[in-house]
């Protein structure tokens, strides 16, 4: 490493801070913040391109590290919340939560270094122009891969442009990933200034690139789409418990309960007839078939004449082998006759919050794990039915994979619930990311959303990802929501990311053109 400039590590960290603007911080991202993403790569793709100490193109490996260093930074920056989550709110020893956080900014930074190592290569087996070309599909290729390999698409680059109601029209046929690869080649545009050798062509795509970025980013203010109609409401809950290790006194989970209800009808008395009635995932700790909370729901639902569906703990017990049996964390339904209808069980948990991945590597940490969760994902997604409809539920964590909440309304879900615990983040940037990739589901599906949380943004969402009525955080509370049931699907829907999988094969058919005529000659030679 000894050949990388300086200054190629100081573009890669200055990228590295750009790239945080863009997303929440400390609360919802004001506009003017937004605009850093159309530039952030481009002090990071200045690196790559440039030259070593010996006015050489950077090597590929020296591309990799430049790109590991800006990697492991953003993800340090953009999910440092991941400590205060783990020590205050999960108990975790100081050290032991620092070196997660550790942990995960290098293993996941290993995505940014792939993409330099595959910017740099380009950039010495071909030219810098074919390097630009490939820059949006090799990222958007390595976005699709963290979501499928690694499992955390957390703040796609995409996700920056969700309060441009313009731009999002691109979502229900493309997803997120579609606004990945605007923003992503928007910012290769940028480097043909420096790196395109015609001087008339540099004036012209500096230019172009710069009326463009100005167009996208007016084109919220300016285009209005028409109103939705929201012909049914819902009762969305919102607990406002205390979390973890800064739990003070809390309520019995009897107390908790009767204290909810009332809520709920007080609630329904101001508000007469509504659609349905959603308590949120919250470390309330009811169990799906305590007699009491059974008893309760229905009770409530028979009075309300609307389907009740409540986050609780369910188990699948084993008499002959009792440390076998399984724990979900699952979302109870009851029918407006108060008829029990089942659950649906989290699929996608937690890792480190409701159990711990490769918890043999962490054979050092002895029993400070102990207190991280031991759930059970569910088998299968479960659409829950009332009056004709369909009604897709979704666990916290689980609205950040867009291709998973595609399925429910694929399979015919006409309006989507989010029940989430956005307390374990604290006032962090989390519940305003979390909030931010929800809002994404609600606009890829053209589906409204409703989103009761323990204590996070419970709020409406309609298809084009804007929030209606909405509850502050850290209020106990319920909130009477207008939504509306939407049948159809978008391309999005249909074919999930399409997109994504594009960008894989073109990024590989580029690598593999130029690894052929690099070979072709030397097999030539031999012959």
């Amino acid at each position: 490493m000894k050949k990388v400039p300086l200054a190629a590590w100081w573009l890669a960290t200055l990228s590295a801070l750009l790239q945080w603007l863009p997303f929440p911080i400390a609360g919802p991202v004001p506009l003017w913040r937004r605009l850093f993403c159309w530039f952030c790569l481009v002090p990071l793709l200045f690196a790559l391109l440039g030259k070593d100490r010996d006015g050489k193109p950077l090597s590929t490996k020296s591309a990799a590290c430049v790109g590991y260093l800006c990697g492991v930074l953003w993800y340090l920056g953009n999910c440092y919340w991941i400590y205060p989550t783990m020590h205050v709110y999960g108990a975790l020893p100081s050290p032991v939560a620092f070196v997660i956080l550790i942990l995960f900014a290098l293993y996941l930074g290993l995505y940014h270094a792939l993409f330099g190592a595959l910017i740099g290569w380009l950039r010495n087996r071909g030219s810098v122009q074919v390097a630009l070309f490939a820059v949006p599909f090799a990222w958007v290729a390595l976005e699709l891969a963290r979501a499928r390999i690694t499992g955390f698409p957390w703040d796609l680059l995409g996700y920056t442009q969700i309060d441009n109601l313009a731009l999002t029209r691109f979502a229900p046929v493309t997803g997120v990933m579609g606004l990945s690869f605007l923003v992503a080649a928007i910012n290769a545009l940028w480097l043909a200034r420096w790196r395109v050798r015609s001087g008339l062509l540099q004036r012209t795509i500096f230019l172009g690139t710069a009326v463009l970025v100005v167009l996208l980013t007016a084109a919220e203010a300016t285009w209005h789409p028409q109103p939705i109609s929201a012909t049914h409401r819902a009762v969305l809950l919102q607990d406002n418990l205390s979390v973890g290790a800064e739990a003070g006194p809390r309520e019995t989970r009897e107390q908790l309960l009767d204290n909810l209800t009332h809520l709920s009808q007080r609630t329904l008395a101001a508000a007469g007839k509504v659609d349905l009635i959603a308590w949120p995932e919250a470390p309330a700790d009811f169990i799906d078939d305590d007699p009491a909370f059974r008893e309760t729901l229905s009770s409530l639902a028979k009075s309300a004449d609307a389907p009740v569906i409540a986050n609780s703990i369910a188990m699948q017990r084993n008499a002959a082998a009792p440390e076998l049996a399984k724990v979900y964390n699952a979302a109870s339904y009851f029918a407006a006759d108060g008829s029990y209808q089942g659950r649906y069980d989290k699929m996608h948990l937690v890792p480190f919050g409701e159990y711990t991945p490769y918890k043999d590597l962490f054979f050092f940490a002895g029993h400070l794990l102990d207190n991280v969760g031991t759930f059970t994902p569910g088998a299968e997604q479960t659409l829950l039915h009332h009056d004709g409809q369909a009604i897709g539920v979704f666990i916290c964590y689980e609205s950040i994979f867009g291709t998973e909440v595609r399925e429910l309304a694929k399979s015919g879900a006409s309006v989507l619930l989010n029940l989430s615990d956005d307390g374990w983040y604290g006032d962090s940037s989390a519940p305003w990311e979390h909030l931010d990739m929800a809002r994404m589901r609600a606009i890829e599906n053209n589906r409204w959303l409703l989103r009761s949380t323990n204590t996070g943004v419970t709020t409406v969402i309609d298809p084009y990802g804007r929030m209606g009525a909405s509850l502050p955080r850290h209020q106990r509370g319920a909130l009477v929501a207008s939504f509306g049931y939407v049948t159809g699907t978008t391309f999005y829907t249909r074919h999930g990311d399409w997109l994504g999988w594009l960008c894989v094969i073109v990024t590989l058919a580029i690598c593999a053109a130029f690894c052929w005529r690099r070979s072709a000659p030397q097999a030539e030679a031999v012959h």
